[in-house]
């Protein structure tokens, strides 16, 4: 069934590169943009993790990743905004939007973007103030452990428990645009924390690679759907 899944992986990859996201890169590499945000929350934490999941996914898939040293930062105000195909947010604190940020949120979502939202524990009320103020209430769904962002690469059982923080177990939840997953949030894992560099919290490599194959799917399912 792995093998499967990679071999489907590598297919849609091709067809990623040739097709629909050719016009979503920066130069001929695909860039992961870490959002900056007001309201005073840590946008900036996890300065290592999206440069090593840049690493880890063009050397598990094959996508053409761009080589970056640090975080590629934007805003939702940045009229390059719609350059990168899937932006990342993180953080500890309270995140506030201003309505023009709203508005461009819903404009990168509908074009084709992809956000993906990991509580870095503190964060998920702040964030899921946010979306219900642009979406309406209710609009974050959890998503069953069948559903293809677990599969689409690697064959997981769900979200992997990185570091603990509530209790139980880690959640998935999404929001759909005309019926396309654009804003994938996990939520009581800390994939991002999973991504830094070993050094930073000695997580035990069994952590970090079930960090980094979550990781790989959720940029092989934006990319491809």
């Amino acid at each position: 069934m792995m093998k499967l899944i990679r071999q489907c992986g590598y297919i849609l990859i091709t067809i990623v590169v040739v097709a629909s996201t050719a016009n979503r890169v920066i130069g001929e590499d695909i860039v992961i943009a870490k959002l900056r945000y007001g309201g005073g929350g840590d946008w900036y934490a996890n300065p290592t993790s999206l440069p090593n999941l840049h690493y880890e996914v063009e050397n598990r898939t094959g996508i053409s990743m761009a080589d970056i040293e640090e975080d590629v930062v934007v805003s939702l105000s940045d009229p390059n905004l719609q350059s990168y195909p899937i932006i990342n947010i993180t953080g500890h604190g309270r995140i506030a939007f201003t309505e023009e940020e709203r508005r461009a949120l819903v404009d990168y979502l509908k074009g084709g973007g992809f956000l993906h939202a990991d509580d870095n524990y503190g964060m998920d009320e702040y964030f899921r103030a946010e979306m219900e103020a642009i979406f309406g209430e209710g609009c974050l769904v959890e998503l069953p452990k069948s559903h293809l962002i677990y599969h689409c690469f690697y064959d997981l059982d769900g979200l992997p428990k990185i570091h603990e923080h509530h209790g139980g177990p880690p959640k998935g939840y999404g929001i759909f645009i005309d019926g396309r997953l654009c804003v994938f949030c996990s939520y009581n894992t800390d994939l991002s924390d999973g991504w830094e560099a070993p050094e930073v919290h000695n997580d035990p490599p069994q952590k970090r690679e079930m960090a980094y194959q979550m990781g790989t799917n959720i940029v092989v399912y934006a990319l491809t759907h």
